[in-house]
């Protein structure tokens, strides 16, 4: 599995494509975060905190780590590669998770250079280092688990064709849904509000961003992840009979 690990981040990082998700990351975050006027300008809240960024960070990552995952396996396919790579003696659990691993490893790398947003909040708070450093911290245990299932989403639609774009419109989709999804139908179902709402990762991300690392919402993105990383073994399993 280590192989296909650095056999993904180097394709990453040997071409534009690394850099330029992590460049597109930062400066979109930067823009809206320090410099365009509206409700996610950090400036003009007057809190010393990083709920904007916290809540505009998982829109982008909805566009950002399906074009990432979009290749893993359509490319495969379609440079007539997948049959060579379920040959080797791997398990195709080891081939996927390599391949999850990889991707989330390169969105890892663009969130990383955000932590200097809360040394730099710290420093504009009054008084100085008056940021709440719970929910901060809970709010990142909850976009790494919200990246994690995000990245499993992608590598699973990769596998629905060979065709990138299919791939990336399909990701973005159900990214989109069971981020947001559930929410809206629980606006439109006010008997089942909360028992809806619950099924979508906005409900849970939200909860882990109040500080509090509950089971329950750690259980919910540790399934979403597996349930996808299980349907992507299914598919190349059925490719390979």
């Amino acid at each position: 599995m280590k192989s296909i690990i650095l056999r993904e981040i180097k394709s990453f990082f040997g071409s534009p494509v690394g850099y330029l998700v992590i460049a597109v990351f930062l400066i979109s975050n930067g823009l809206f975060l320090w410099i365009f006027e509206g409700d996610y300008n950090i400036l003009n809240t007057g809190y010393a905190d990083l709920t904007p960024f916290f809540t505009l960070a998982p829109w982008i990552l909805i566009f950002l780590i399906p074009a990432v995952t979009m290749r893993s396996f359509s490319d495969e396919k379609k440079q007539g590669t997948l049959e060579l790579l379920l040959t080797k003696p791997l398990s195709i659990w080891e081939i996927v998770n390599g391949k999850f691993l990889g991707a989330l490893f390169l969105i890892i790398m663009a969130i990383v250079p955000t932590f200097i947003y809360v040394k730099v909040i710290s420093g504009l708070g009054s008084p100085e280092s008056n940021i709440d450093m719970g929910s901060t911290i809970g709010s990142y245990f909850g976009l790494l688990f919200l990246i994690a299932s995000y990245s499993a989403i992608g590598i699973f639609t990769s596998t629905l064709s060979e065709n990138q774009i299919v791939a990336f419109i399909v990701s973005v989709f159900l990214c989109f849904f069971f981020y947001f999804g559930f929410q809206g139908l629980a606006s439109l179902i006010p008997g089942f509000s909360g028992f809806i709402s619950s099924l979508g990762m906005q409900d849970h991300f939200k909860s882990m961003s109040r500080g509090v690392i509950d089971t329950r919402d750690v259980i919910y993105f540790l399934s979403i992840t597996v349930l996808f990383l299980s349907f992507t073994v299914y598919q190349l399993k059925s490719f390979k009979a």
